[in-house]
């Protein structure tokens, strides 16, 4: 499903405009960011959290150069569902195989 579906599937149960709920989505995409970029984690009960996690600093390779290259630390985003999300999608018994996603960007 992309974020077009998921606008439209939106807009059917709800009867809301698709304009009104593409507004409404972007604005919580926007704050969920903003959130985390102040350095704030975001609790949705009963859906999940938006957190920051801590990556400490580490020495990658450049394979192309074959050199030692200094990763610093830094903080990056994250998504940990709640219990109630696992439990409904564990019992789920209409999950599909999910198709890789290089085969759905090359059309």
């Amino acid at each position: 499903m992309r974020k077009a579906d998921l606008i439209s599937k939106i807009s059917d149960k709800t009867g809301i405009p698709k304009v009104d709920v593409l507004v409404t989505l972007e604005t919580m995409f926007k704050e969920v960011k903003s959130t985390l970029s102040n350095g704030e984690n975001l609790y949705i009960r009963g859906f999940g959290s938006f957190i920051i996690k801590k990556r400490a600093a580490k020495i990658g390779r450049n394979i192309k150069k074959n050199i030692a290259v200094s990763i610093p630390e830094h903080f990056i985003p994250a998504f940990k569902p709640a219990k109630e999300f696992v439990q409904e999608i564990k019992s789920s018994s209409n999950i599909k195989e999910v198709p890789d996603l290089k085969d759905e960007n090359e059309d």
